[in-house]
């Protein structure tokens, strides 16, 4: 009997090669970097084996179009969300900027998923294999929780005069 991945987990993809061509297909999210390659279910029915060595990009897609690649590739500001705001420079000198969440342990696997400065675009998650990187740099932490401020001890407090009557 064949082991079939329910259709609730297949998320559509545009996966781009290091050489610039397009596969568009269907992908289950949860495995993504978890191998040394993808297993990429087209819009045939057919099973592509992709090497993740080869693949520069694995766009997270709405719909399948041609306008896929974000239209914008960096932030105009500061990003509003949460995480670390990073640049990441392709082996092809590319870059592009995202937010990454702000977990180490999910930048130690095989690649990078960032959100793309443009939410409104086609794009809504990007995986980036670490094979297509050069470098990853971090801009910024966006969100952090502020610290509470030092107190001072109560003996301190005590000698501190009062402004106002307090």
């Amino acid at each position: 009997m064949k082991n079939r991945t329910p259709a609730s987990t297949l998320k559509k993809v545009v996966v781009q090669r290091l050489d610039r061509s397009n596969s568009r297909g269907y992908l289950n999210a949860a495995l993504v970097g978890r191998s040394d390659s993808i297993d990429l279910l087209t819009p045939n029915g057919e099973h592509e084996l992709v090497a993740l060595k080869d693949v520069k990009c694995i766009y997270f897609v709405r719909e399948f179009t041609d306008d896929f690649e974000p239209e914008r590739k960096a932030f105009f500001s500061r990003p509003k969300l949460e995480g670390l705001w990073v640049r990441l420079t392709f082996r092809d000198t590319d870059t592009i900027e995202g937010i990454v969440a702000n977990n180490l342990l999910e930048l130690l696997d095989r690649g990078v998923q960032i959100t793309p400065p443009d939410l409104h675009g086609d794009t809504m998650r990007i995986f980036i294999p670490r094979t297509a990187l050069t470098e990853l740099t971090v801009l910024g932490v966006v969100g952090v929780a502020r610290r509470e401020p030092k107190r001072l001890p109560s003996e301190v407090a005590a000698r501190q005069p009062r402004l106002f009557g307090e």
